[in-house]
């Protein structure tokens, strides 16, 4: 399933000054709530969501997280990437008592749950690769994010 049609360059957010995963929420939903993207109620459920299924993921050397929630606060389908100039702690898919810096977040808004898990699935081959994460952290602009999972989903 193609990842690059869900981005969308004002979801995309590179470097940004986040000191918490709930900052990180927070930023998400007022660019996508601000846009329609979103119903009131995302910020509280994918932090509620976050709490009792987390999303972190440790990787080699680094950690990413892919926070999603229930698809009926979602009306418009999106992915949103976000790179941090520091790390956030998120907890561990695995073990939730296991912190894990993460530095990229990709945040599903999908409203169609067999979609969910192609896309997750997705996700997961791409950012096991060390090189893609590489590109990712490194990306200068919302075209750069683009075009690497346009590749990516050209493979």
């Amino acid at each position: 399933m193609p990842i690059a049609k869900f981005l969308k360059d004002e979801l995309i957010k590179l470097n940004a000054d986040c000191e918490s995963k709930e900052e990180v929420f927070q930023l998400m939903y007022n660019e996508a709530f601000s846009r329609g993207y979103v119903s009131d109620s995302f910020l509280m459920k994918i932090q509620e969501r976050e709490e009792t299924f987390p999303t972190g993921l440790s990787l080699d050397h680094y950690g990413i997280a892919i926070p999603h929630t229930d698809p009926e606060c979602v009306f418009q389908q999106f992915i949103g990437v976000i790179t941090l100039q520091k790390p956030v702690v998120f907890q561990s898919m695995d073990d939730k008592s296991k912190a894990i810096d993460v530095k990229v977040i990709l945040m599903l808004g999908l409203n169609e749950p067999h979609s969910q898990l192609a896309v997750l699935q997705q996700i997961m081959q791409i950012v096991q690769q060390e090189e893609n994460y590489d590109k990712l952290v490194a990306a200068g602009n919302a075209k750069e994010v683009y075009t690497l999972f346009e590749e990516l989903d050209n493979i």
